[in-house]
């Protein structure tokens, strides 16, 4: 094929806060897809869109403020930059002096482009005056107001894509700042204004004062609310597909293959008094589908849904600002935050997204905190659903004892390990409302590469929990690990099995304890257990991808060597405590 047959690529580049996301949302179509840029762990999203009767490739750029990389994510965006045709510089119009600095940039690259100053109507409400024509005049590029929200603007960017060119600006590169200032002195004026409730809320969510008890309650809504998404959906919709529709459709498959035998119980897995007990069975297609999408995805769509509001309402920086004094006793600093969260809906995502630290120290010890205490929301639904018939109670001795863990953990290694923690530098934008179908999209995404990750794992632990009852194995591990299992930690022998799935898929292994009808001390002790003992098989993997064997053999000691410690204190502590 080529290279004029091939489809026309536009780039989306900009700041980090822009509004690229949105942007990209209005542009492209639903087709959209996210992956990893070769040789890196950076995503980028692309989608198409359709221009003059073609089909146009959009591709959303990670956020740069240089073409001066100092970050992975600035480096890919650098390399993209060489792949594109056409690029839509997007600007933050109510900030043109930090925002021009990469426009100039690529001026002299010599990239054909038009220029897009977002968010225009908030420039009228802090009293910025814009001249754009003369805007255009100097920097020889199409300049086009917009507000992606609304879609303001939009008719003429794509009207004007076919006058995009190379920018005409002239500078030195160490006068690049300077040429930036005569810029905004000739285009941009400003007007004295009262400051708006929007801005009077960003004071008091950034400051410590009222910032942080704030952050508590808006830390405890998002539980709720993910907790009542969940549980809605679950009760109201999942259950009543696999009990009225998919259950009935089972059990004549049961009658086909004869009721038992090897092939039944993989797919359907044991019927409890002729019935199908989603729970119990262990089979593919009871167990294993039900686990999936009737306990475990309305909990991962709700924490996507809630994190993806946050994160496009511009919280989460702030968050991370307010967060910075604790996590540099831990050893991290604010911007930790960002994978620890990310670690709440997938372990994966958030080791991932611990490349957003500096150091190697900084990756270790955030990668050993998200493995050992921060479960995942698969895992939190499982957990919720076998401890939470105690209320509250039983819910904040769990996860008030991983809480504390977590803090125990980050102030050792940040003592024991050389080196230091650096400083947070972090851009805060303004509140913005979120674009209902930008953000969407982006829980769609997150939910197909959750499924398309977490499916095979579960499936399979499914499949090894049938056959380790099958061929007596469980008994013989069971065996085995009872002088921790029972001795130090005081569970039954029988709740190997669920450890041991639990290198698979820990939510699978949380569910196998609900047949051995623990008292609630033994339900702590199991589910703080299984969180800390050692990582899920996709997230084991991924440890070693990211910290190597040698680091991997220590975080897996510190692993192993925590859990005995703490569930044997547990089993001391709660059982004192539940005799008196």
């Amino acid at each position: 094929m080529s290279k004029k047959e091939k489809p026309l690529k536009i780039l989306l580049m900009g700041n980090p806060n822009v509004g690229k996301s949105v942007f990209f949302s209005r542009l492209s179509g639903v087709h959209v897809i996210a992956s990893n840029y070769p040789g890196t762990t950076v995503e980028f999203t692309k989608g198409l869109m359709h221009l003059e009767g073609k089909d146009v490739e959009v591709i959303d750029v990670p956020g740069t403020y240089t073409l001066e990389p100092v970050s992975p994510a600035e480096e890919v965006a650098c390399q993209m930059l060489n792949e594109g045709d056409i690029v839509i510089n997007v600007l933050d119009a109510t900030n043109l002096p930090r925002n021009l600095n990469l426009t100039l940039s690529l001026c002299k690259e010599g990239v054909p482009m038009v220029i897009a100053l977002n968010f225009w109507d908030e420039t009228k409400h802090k009293g910025i005056e814009i001249d754009v024509k003369r805007l255009e005049a100097i920097l020889g590029v199409p300049c086009i107001p917009t507000c992606a929200i609304t879609g303001e603007g939009f008719n003429e960017l794509i009207a004007r894509l076919k006058e995009a060119k190379v920018g005409s600006c002239e500078y030195e590169d160490q006068e690049r700042w300077h040429k930036i200032g005569e810029i905004v002195e000739e285009v941009e004026s400003l007007t004295h204004r009262h400051h708006r409730l929007g801005e009077r809320l960003a004071e008091l969510t950034i400051n410590p004062w009222s910032g942080i008890p704030i952050a508590l309650l808006i830390l405890f809504l998002i539980f709720k609310t993910i907790q009542f998404i969940g549980e809605g959906l679950i009760g109201h919709l999942f259950n009543l597909f696999f009990e009225s529709l998919w259950a009935p459709f089972i059990l004549r498959l049961s009658e086909i293959l004869g009721g038992g035998g090897l092939l039944h119980d993989i797919l359907i897995g044991r019927l409890i008094e002729g019935k199908i007990d989603f729970e119990q069975s262990f089979g593919l297609l009871t167990t294993g589908l039900f686990v999936e999408f009737a306990v475990v995805l309305p909990y991962i769509f709700s924490f996507y849904l809630i994190l993806s509001l946050i994160e496009d309402s511009g919280y989460l920086p702030r968050l991370a600002v307010l967060m910075d004094t604790l996590l540099h006793r831990l050893g991290l600093h604010g911007g930790a935050v960002i994978p620890l969260m990310l670690g709440m809906g997938c372990n994966v995502a958030g080791i991932l997204g611990t490349r957003i630290m500096e150091t190697k120290r900084e990756r270790f010890i955030a990668t050993t905190l998200l493995a050992i205490t921060v479960p995942c929301m698969a895992q939190i639904a499982m957990v919720v659903g076998l401890v939470g018939r105690y209320g509250s109670m039983g819910l904040s001795l769990v996860f008030g004892t991983i809480f504390v863990l977590w803090v125990i953990l980050g102030l050792l290694q940040n003592r024991l390990l050389p080196g230091e923690s650096m400083e947070i530098f972090l851009e805060i934008p303004p509140y913005r409302i979120p674009h209902l179908r930008g953000l969407l999209k982006k829980v769609w995404i997150r939910l197909i590469w959750f499924i398309k990750e977490a499916t095979p794992w579960l499936l399979a632990g499914v499949l090894l929990a049938n056959i380790l009852y099958t061929f007596g194995i469980i008994d013989y591990l069971g065996g085995l690990a009872a002088p921790i299992v029972s001795g130090i930690w005081g569970l039954p022998p029988e709740t190997s099995g669920a450890f041991l799935i639990g290198l698979l898929r820990k939510d699978i292994a949380v569910g196998m304890l609900i047949p051995f009808d623990l008292t609630l001390p033994q339900l702590v002790i199991s589910s703080i257990v299984l969180t800390m003992y050692f990582p899920c098989a996709a997230t084991f993997a991924t440890l070693i991808k990211e910290l190597g064997i040698l680091d991997m053999i220590k975080a897996a000691f510190i692993m192993i060597s925590s859990t005995i410690v703490v569930g044997g204190l547990l089993n001391l502590i709660l059982n004192l405590i539940f005799h008196i």
